[in-house]
């Protein structure tokens, strides 16, 4: 399906996202599945979520991919906008929920009939 939730994670458009969360997505994840290591950072007026580290034995991530992410605040801790995946040319829906500690994104296609929500888990501390 789409692996914008895969990255999920995510970004905004860091000034006034950000900003508005409570805690900013800016930063290194680590996937619940424990198979992707990301970075979400600044990419032109966007945030651009990257994969820096893929388990062994994943076939449909690499190192590299991103997913940049058109965002602005959706509530005290969410972000909301569209995702656009370049390596697969998909663009989704988009849902944030940023914490201290733990990021939930949620991507979906098909008029939001088909969605998938990721669970992350903060690496180090939050910018």
């Amino acid at each position: 399906m789409v692996r914008a939730a895969t990255l999920g994670v995510l970004a905004f458009v860091l000034a006034g996202s950000a900003g508005a969360a409570s805690s900013s997505p800016l930063g290194d994840w680590a996937r619940g599945d424990g198979k992707v290591l990301a970075r979400i950072e600044p990419c032109g007026g966007k945030l651009c979520a990257v994969n820096t580290w893929i388990r062994p034995g994943v076939t449909d991530e690499k190192v590299g991919d991103r997913l940049v992410l058109d965002i602005a605040p959706a509530g005290p801790s969410e972000l909301e906008g569209e995702a656009w995946d370049p390596q697969r040319r998909i663009t989704f829906s988009f849902r944030m929920e940023v914490g201290e500690r733990t990021m939930t994104t949620r991507g979906c296609v098909l008029a939001g009939v088909l969605c998938q929500a990721v669970g992350w888990t903060r690496l180090g501390s939050a910018n």
